[in-house]
């Protein structure tokens, strides 16, 4: 069957993603740097300020996307803690802000990235969006109630609990088959290997009677089910809700129902890449325009965000940064081997519930 010319552009698009990707950033540091407002400064040493903390964005964006986990879940930690030592302390709706810019800029890149190199379940990712769609909303809601502390509280015991599960879960379906060596690496035909024409780039993708054979663009095949379901369901409405309350949650949670349910970890990786991304765009949008709408009903004490105030010194790095960051991640994670990713994934938990309990305690605050 020949390929229409949607999929021939969507191929062409994946194609030359890094092009496009870069630009991206490229584009919007331009915009900045002429239009955004700026109250009177603009000159050179204040865009170069924080020039620093490019290296830092880097090595997060890196890692997050790595486990395919929110960037907030490292980003926000790092500016409450250790930003304050290098520069000085920023206001709560500041980290808001810098977090949403940077991350929203570092998932859609690692995403597609994770696409190009076939790494996502179409089928998986949808299913789960739509039935987080609720509890993110109703987080999200929830937050401009419910005190702080509690819920990153709430969340810190959670990732314990997932980083405890992550150990213990038996994640050896996650090695991918040798038995793949007639794939075309470059994007051409395929040979004597499932293919789909309607799959996005290059990989191959068959599923018959919910048992599914995927081939990524580096050759490894991988095999696994969509039973599960309602495990995943699970996870990820708790975990949505903690993702419109907190920022992050849907990631890091529900990596976890994937690992258990026998999807392959890079498959489980690249799928949550597009699950956290629409997660986080959906909580951005209630946290942004949330404070407004719930002000103009007459609900007092509420908050809402201001593009004016933002630090568009602090963004002109670290959007560059995290877009940079989620487009090394899918050779990362290709490179590293199941145990390493469930240990990493594991350790970066406990490190993250740490830190939330700090917060919740109102240490560095």
């Amino acid at each position: 069957m020949s390929a229409t010319r949607s999929q021939r552009l969507q191929k062409s698009f994946l194609k030359y993603q890094h092009v496009f990707v870069f630009a991206a950033p490229a584009l919007f540091v331009a915009l900045v740097l002429l239009a955004a407002p700026t109250g009177g400064s603009g000159g050179l040493d204040y865009w170069l300020e924080y020039w620093w903390l490019f290296p830092f964005f880097l090595l997060g964006a890196t890692i997050v996307n790595t486990v395919g986990i929110s960037g907030s879940a490292l980003f926000v930690p790092f500016l409450i803690f250790i930003f304050p030592l290098l520069a000085h302390p920023l206001e709560p709706e500041t980290l808001v802000k810098v977090g949403l810019i940077s991350e929203s800029f570092g998932l859609s890149s690692s995403s597609i990235a994770f696409i190009q190199y076939g790494l996502v379940d179409r089928r998986l990712a949808l299913t789960i969006v739509a039935g987080s769609v609720p509890f993110v909303i109703g987080g999200a809601l929830l937050s401009f109630f419910i005190p702080e502390p509690l819920f990153h509280a709430a969340l810190g015991a959670a990732l314990l609990a997932a980083g405890f599960l992550m150990l213990k879960a038996d994640i050896s379906h996650g090695e991918p088959d040798e038995d793949s060596e007639a794939v075309s690496t470059d994007g051409g035909e395929r040979v004597d290997l499932p293919d789909d024409d309607g799959k996005l780039g290059p990989a191959g993708v068959d599923a018959t009677d919910g048992e599914v054979t995927r081939v990524d663009r580096g050759g490894d095949t991988y095999r696994y089910s969509w039973s599960g379901y309602l495990e995943r369901f699970a996870n990820y409405s708790v975990g949505g809700t903690f993702q419109g309350l907190a920022g992050f949650g849907s990631g890091e949670l529900g990596i976890i129902s994937q690992l258990r349910t026998g999807v392959p970890t890079r498959v489980a990786i690249g799928t949550n890449h597009i699950i956290v991304a629409t997660t986080a765009i959906l909580a951005s949008l209630v946290h942004v325009f949330g404070g407004t709408i719930l002000g103009a009903f007459g609900v007092g004490g509420v908050h809402s965000l201001s593009l004016a105030s933002t630090p568009w010194n602090m963004v002109v790095f670290t959007v560059p940064a995290t877009v940079t960051g989620g487009q090394i991640a899918p050779y990362v994670s290709n490179a590293l081997d199941t145990g390493t990713i469930q240990k990493g994934v594991a350790v970066l938990f406990g490190l993250i519930s740490t830190a939330l309990f700090l917060m919740a305690s109102g240490a560095g605050i």
